[in-house]
C-alpha cells in the first residue's frame, strides 16, 4: 500500500468479538516507511468457564459508508497463555483468513487471572477474590443464614375473582453462590425455614438477600412473564459479631416512579462463624480491597464498566438454566446493574456520606475556635499546658494521638447499633426524594419522556455542572496563586514571599525550634492575640449601649434644665484656672 497523507490515508480498525461481546480499536496509524498500521491498544473481554469460545478479531476497511472485510481471526479462549501476574507476554504473529488481501496480526493475548470482574457496585461487592484459584487464600469464617419467613405483604396479583394473590420466594446472594428458596403460594405471611452456608474469604463484603413474586409458574407455553420485586435487605459482614445469632426483621421497601412504599417484612437469622483474633482474619483488614492486579495495571472506567456489563449478562445467563431457574430481572435487581446510571437522589446521597466522614474536622475546628475564643477558660488552660508537655516532649506526640483515637473508640461503643444495619432511607434520600427526580432516575436511556421535560432537565443539570465547574475553577484559582510565589508572574507577591522565607530561616536557625512552636501555638490559640476577645467585647458594648439608650432618653430633660447652670459655673472656673495661672507665670 502507498504512502500516502493522514487526511486520505484508509481508516483500518479491529473488532473483537467473544460471544455477545464486541469491542473496536480506534482508527489504525499507518507507518510512513511501510503499508503497517499500529493500533497499540487492550481489547478486554470476560471469559466463563469452561473456556469453549472463540474469540474472532475481524479487520475492517471503514473508509466508506459501508464496511469491507479484510481478513479475521480466529483464536480459541482455552489456547490463550494465562497469567496471573504482572510478568510480560510475548506476542504472536496471526495470519489473516478469508478476505481478499494477506497480511498478519500481531497481538498479545493472555488471560488474565490476577484481576476481580465486578459484578455488583464496589462499596456493596461480596466477593474480591482474584480470578486464578492459585490465588486464593484460605476462608476466614463461614456465614450461616436463616430464611424463616415474611410477614404482611402485600398483594402483587390478583386471582379472577379480584382476590389479591402473592406467590412469594426468596433469593440470597454471597460471592459466586446464589441460593433460592421454594415458592409459598397465595400467601401474605410465607414461612420458608431454610439454611444456607457460604464461606467467607473477607469480612468486609456483603450478603443481599432479595424477596419476589413469581410470575413465570402461572405463565402459558412460550408466554415471558418476568417477575415482580417486593423487595431486598443487604447485610455487611464487618457488623456481625463472631458466633453470634442475630434474628431480626427487616422492612422491604421498593422506590418506585411513585415514591418509597413499605413491601412488608422479611425475618432471617443470621450467624457469622469466625475466631475473632485469628491471624488470617486480623491480616484481612491490613490488605488493599482489590486484588494486587487492579493496582499495579488498573483499569480505566470505561472499562471497569464494561466488564461488569458482560459480567451481569453472563451470569443472568448462566442462573437462566439453573433449576429452578432466575430470570435475568431477578439478576439485575439483585446486582444493582443500573447503580452506574445518573440519580440526582444517588448524588445527594453521596454528598450527603461526604459531608458526615468530614463532620469530625467541622467539630474539631468548632472546638478549637472555642478554645481560642476561652470560652471555656479551665478547657482552654488544660489545652495549652498539653501543647507545652508535647513541645518539650516531642516523643510523645505520636503516642498521644494514638491514645486519643483509642478513648475516642472507647466512648463510642456505647452507641454501638445492636442489630446489622438495614436500608437506611434517610441516608439514601428515599424519603424525601422529588417526585421529578424519581422520575428522571426510573427513565430509559434514550430517554422517552417529551421534549419540554427533557429539556427542562438539561437546564437543570447544566446549572448543576455550572456549580461544580465554579468550585474546580476556584480550587484552580487557588492553586495558581500558590504556585505564582515562587514563579515571578506576580513579581511583588514572590519577592515578599521569598523575603519572608529567608526572615523565617534565620529566625529558625537563631531561636530554639522548642521557643518557636510554643510562640506559634500560643498565638494560634489566641493567648498571645488580642484580636480573638475582640469579638465579645464588642458585643458586650453593643448590648450594654441598647440597655443604656433607655437611661438617656430620660436623662435628656434633666440634663436640658441642667445645661445652663453648668455652663456658668463652667465659665467661672475657666477664668479663676486663667487668672491663677497668669499669676504663676508673672511670679
Amino acid at each position: 500500500m502507498p504512502n500516502l497523507p493522514p487526511l486520505t490515508a484508509p481508516e483500518i480498525r479491529v473488532k473483537g468479538q467473544l460471544g455477545f461481546q464486541s469491542v473496536r480499536t480506534r482508527r489504525g496509524s499507518m507507518s510512513h516507511h511501510s503499508s503497517a498500521f499500529h493500533w497499540n491498544e487492550d481489547l478486554i473481554f470476560v471469559a466463563g468457564e469452561p473456556l469453549e469460545d472463540s474469540l474472532i478479531l475481524l479487520v475492517e476497511d471503514r473508509t466508506g459508508k459501508d464496511p469491507v472485510l479484510l481478513g479475521h481471526v480466529l483464536v480459541p479462549v482455552g489456547s490463550i497463555e494465562q497469567r496471573i501476574d504482572e510478568r510480560h507476554v510475548a506476542a504472536k504473529w496471526y495470519g489473516l483468513e478469508g478476505g481478499p488481501y494477506s497480511g498478519r496480526l500481531h497481538l498479545r493475548m493472555c488471560l488474565e487471572g490476577g484481576y476481580h470482574v465486578l459484578d455488583e457496585a464496589a462499596h456493596l461487592c461480596s466477593d474480591f477474590r482474584p480470578t486464578a484459584k492459585q490465588l486464593w487464600k484460605p476462608a476466614v469464617g463461614i456465614l450461616e443464614l436463616g430464611i424463616l419467613g415474611a410477614r404482611g405483604l402485600l398483594p402483587m396479583k390478583s386471582k379472577g375473582n379480584g382476590k389479591g394473590s402473592t406467590d412469594a420466594y426468596c433469593v440470597a446472594k454471597y460471592g459466586k453462590k446464589w441460593v433460592r428458596t421454594r415458592t409459598v403460594t397465595d400467601n401474605f405471611d410465607p414461612r420458608w425455614n431454610e439454611q444456607y452456608t457460604w464461606q467467607v474469604y473477607d469480612p468486609c463484603t456483603v450478603m443481599t438477600v432479595g424477596v419476589f413474586d413469581n410470575w413465570r409458574m402461572f405463565a402459558e407455553a412460550g408466554e415471558d412473564r418476568p417477575d415482580c420485586r417486593i423487595g431486598k435487605i443487604r447485610i455487611r459482614i464487618s457488623t456481625l459479631e463472631s458466633n453470634k445469632v442475630y434474628m431480626n426483621s427487616y422492612p422491604l421497601m421498593v422506590l418506585s416512579r411513585s415514591g418509597l412504599k413499605k413491601m412488608g417484612e422479611i425475618e432471617v437469622a443470621i450467624r457469622f462463624a469466625c475466631p475473632s483474633l485469628l491471624p488470617d482474619t486480623c491480616g484481612v483488614y491490613g490488605q488493599p480491597l482489590l486484588p494486587r492486579m487492579h493496582y499495579l495495571r488498573p483499569l480505566g472506567m470505561a472499562q471497569q464498566e464494561a466488564l461488569r456489563g458482560a459480567a451481569t449478562k453472563m451470569v443472568a445467563a448462566w442462573l437462566t438454566r439453573s433449576e429452578p431457574p432466575l430470570g435475568p430481572e431477578v439478576v439485575r435487581y439483585m446486582l444493582d446493574a443500573d447503580s452506574h446510571s445518573w440519580s440526582m437522589r444517588k448524588s445527594k446521597a453521596n454528598w450527603f456520606r461526604i459531608v458526615a466522614v468530614l463532620a469530625w474536622a467541622v467539630g474539631l475546628a468548632k472546638w478549637l475556635d472555642h478554645i481560642r475564643r476561652w470560652r471555656n477558660p479551665v478547657t482552654t488552660v488544660l489545652v495549652h499546658i498539653l501543647y507545652l508537655v508535647l513541645v518539650w516532649y516531642p516523643d510523645m506526640v505520636v503516642p498521644t494521638g494514638f491514645l486519643y483515637v483509642f478513648l475516642i473508640g472507647v466512648w463510642y461503643h456505647r452507641f454501638k447499633p445492636k442489630i446489622p444495619a438495614g436500608m437506611d432511607i434517610k441516608l439514601s434520600q428515599a424519603d424525601t426524594v422529588d417526585p421529578d427526580e424519581l422520575d428522571e432516575e426510573f427513565d430509559t436511556l434514550p430517554s422517552s419522556r417529551p421534549p419540554e421535560l427533557i429539556r427542562v432537565r438539561y437546564d437543570r443539570l447544566r446549572i448543576l455542572a455550572a456549580r461544580v465547574q465554579t468550585v474546580l475553577g476556584d480550587f484552580a484559582t487557588q492553586g495558581e496563586r500558590i504556585q505564582a510565589l515562587v514563579s515571578w508572574r506576580d513579581p511583588r507577591a514572590t519577592k515578599l514571599f521569598i523575603g519572608m522565607c529567608l526572615v523565617i530561616t534565620i529566625i529558625l536557625y537563631v531561636v530554639p525550634p522548642k521557643m518557636v512552636a510554643v510562640a506559634l501555638g500560643f498565638y494560634f490559640l489566641g493567648t498571645l492575640s488580642e484580636e480573638q476577645k475582640m469579638p465579645e467585647k464588642e458585643e458586650k458594648d453593643e448590648v450594654e449601649g441598647e440597655d443604656e439608650e433607655g437611661q438617656v432618653e430620660e436623662q435628656d430633660e434633666e440634663t436640658t434644665n441642667e445645661k445652663t447652670t453648668s455652663d456658668t459655673d463652667s465659665d467661672s472656673k475657666k477664668k479663676a484656672c486663667s487668672q491663677s495661672w497668669k499669676a504663676f507665670l508673672q511670679k
